[in-house]
């Protein structure tokens, strides 16, 4: 590979992995462009809605492993899936040697991280096998430091030379190298952050993140019908979209690609034909509609607090938020007028603690009242295109009134990316499609 050739790094998801069906898919979509130089691979995802992960069925033997009972039997379950993809893809390649260590390993020291891990380690093998590239272990170029955050001199430095060593690898996802020598994993659906570093370590040109859908949707299909795709969608978009629950991408996944401007491509094994989701720093493509995005959560409660003259009280915003920080809960939202103020939390971090927040926000602050609200959701309207529209608020609401809904807050950034507006929760649904069809339908 010269040096001025397009370097891709490739992810695929659970669900493309799945089978070997699946697997032969993939390969097809490596092989039909050589600049797709590094694979992440998950780990086999549902063949079926009836069907189980793998990660899920290791996990259940780490737990069976660690109440000091026999897990031969559902190992040889976990090893029956690889060795029907194995058998499937024709290959002469066997994992026995590997689940030999895997089920010594768990019944001598159950590791929840080492178990988890090891969906993504044998997929990797077999993907490497199948397409006869390098494995690389993750185990051996990611590593953790002591507070469980990735250690990024020490991955960039070791992954860097390794992948310069090698010029077609394969690197599990999801987990890497503790501090303390043992394997730790990232979130679930960390095979997506672990995409983005190799993306980053390898200075690619592209990250395509390979799964079941053909990009972004505009909103959640379960809610509205046959939604638009968003052909580009920027990093700060994407973040405002994620927060509120649109899950296609990790959300950490964006950080260590954005540092270094390299695009995101959303792809979908099923249909690779399909041009999927860009997701970019930046763009001057002309977008297809002034929203980018509708997403929402359910379930918040609102802290309506009051005070005379508070807009005059210096330091009282900072006591208010004391009172929640005193009690470990983080806010989502927090307008304000010139007498009162209002905080917007999660219910369930919230409804356990309320009575404590409340005694902690009147001894701290000294408000004339504090008045709790539950049953509130919030719906996310973004789109970079927003500020340079004239009537985008003045749209969304009108929508929203002939639906006979009723808005309980609105927040808006200073950035002009996105507006929230909070409603009962059993105006959510409606709500979303009012405004989708408002902007897109």
């Amino acid at each position: 590979m010269k040096g001025n050739d397009m370097k891709k790094v490739v992810k695929f998801g659970g669900s493309s992995l799945a089978s070997a069906e699946q697997f032969k898919k993939v390969g097809n979509i490596i092989r039909a462009d050589e600049s797709r130089v590094y694979v992440v691979p998950s780990a086999p995802g549902k063949r079926n809605s009836a069907d189980t992960k793998v990660t899920d069925m290791l996990l259940h033997a780490y737990e069976t492993a660690s109440k000091g009972e026999d897990i031969t039997g559902e190992m040889a379950a976990i090893k029956a899936r690889y060795d029907e993809i194995i058998t499937g893809l024709g290959l002469d390649f066997s994992l026995d040697r590997d689940f030999e260590e895997i089920t010594e390993k768990l019944t001598a020291e159950p590791l929840m991280d080492y178990a988890a891990s090891r969906g993504e380690f044998l997929n990797g093998k077999i993907m490497a096998a199948y397409l006869g590239i390098t494995f690389i272990d993750a185990a051996e170029v990611i590593f953790f430091n002591a507070e469980g955050n990735l250690n990024d001199y020490k991955t960039y430095k070791t992954l860097g030379q390794r992948l310069k060593e090698n010029e077609r690898a394969v690197i599990p996802g999801f987990y890497g190298m503790g501090k303390d020598g043992n394997v730790k994993t990232f979130s679930r659906g960390g095979s997506d952050v672990t995409g983005s570093i190799v993306a980053k370590a390898c200075r690619a040109d592209v990250y395509e993140n390979w799964t079941d859908v053909s990009g972004f949707l505009v909103a959640d299909p379960r809610i509205v019908p046959n939604p638009k795709a968003i052909k580009y969608i920027t990093y700060r978009e994407l973040r405002e979209l994620s927060y509120m629950g649109a899950s296609v991408l990790h959300e950490d996944a964006i950080f260590p690609v954005r540092h270094c401007g390299i695009p995101i491509n959303i792809r979908n094994t099923n249909a690779p034909e399909d041009n999927g989701t860009w997701i970019v720093e930046s763009t001057c493509q002309k977008q297809d509609y002034v929203v980018t995005g509708i997403a929402g959560k359910k379930d918040f409660c609102t802290i309506f607090i009051s005070k005379a003259m508070m807009n005059s009280e210096i330091g009282f915003g900072r006591k208010v938020l004391q009172a929640f920080e005193e009690n470990n809960i983080s806010f989502e939202h927090m307008p304000s007028g010139i007498d009162t103020m209002t905080i917007v939390v999660h219910a369930d971090e919230f409804i356990h603690k309320e009575q404590s927040v409340v005694s902690a926000i009147h001894r701290l602050a000294e408000p004339d009242s504090v008045e709790i609200e539950s049953g509130l959701a919030l719906v996310a309207v973004v789109g970079r295109g927003m500020k340079s529209a004239s009537g985008t608020a003045g749209k969304l609401f009108t929508a929203l009134a002939k639906e006979g809904i009723n808005i309980r807050m609105i927040d808006q950034g200073s950035s002009e990316l996105n507006i929230i507006i909070g409603v009962d929760n059993k105006d959510f649904e409606t709500a979303i499609k009012a405004i989708y069809n408002t902007f897109i339908g």
